[in-house]
């Protein structure tokens, strides 16, 4: 279930675009921790500089996005949700909710001046659902 809804977070106000996803939070979690997957699953990001491979707090980097490589910084990282800058910008949070039973919320929490971002937001959810299912498909 693909939802979109003005809510509170830890940044404030925010447009949160979420899909509910038949998989544990800890596989959904894991493919949004690790940059090298970001490509595989945003629809913008081209290429991955790090300093880790797996975000924590602090982690800085560049995101090439389509014709030029912007730099970003985590700027928070706590039990499945983080959020980063981006060119100085506050960019996206990210977030995983476990629903129990397999299933989990994925949800991005853009800023409001962000709203035209939900479309690409929208498909980085769709990508993300069939990087976890092909995933698990080649786990069984």
């Amino acid at each position: 279930m693909t939802r979109v809804r003005t809510t509170r977070t830890p940044d404030g106000r925010r447009l949160e675009v979420s899909n509910v996803m038949p998989v544990p939070a800890t596989d959904a979690w894991e493919v949004l921790v690790d940059t090298m997957q970001w490509p595989e699953w945003s629809p913008i990001v081209r290429g991955i500089e790090s300093t880790d491979r797996r975000v924590r707090s602090g982690t800085t980097g560049r995101v090439r996005v389509p014709g030029v490589w912007v730099p970003f910084r985590i700027t928070e990282c706590t039990e499945r949700r983080w959020a980063w800058r981006v060119t100085g910008i506050p960019a996206a949070g990210h977030r995983v909710d476990d629903l129990g039973d397999d299933r989990c919320r994925i949800a991005f929490e853009l800023p409001i001046h962000h709203a035209g971002s939900a479309p690409v937001s929208l498909r980085a959810l769709e990508n993300i659902e069939t990087l976890l299912e092909d995933e698990a498909a080649t786990v069984r």
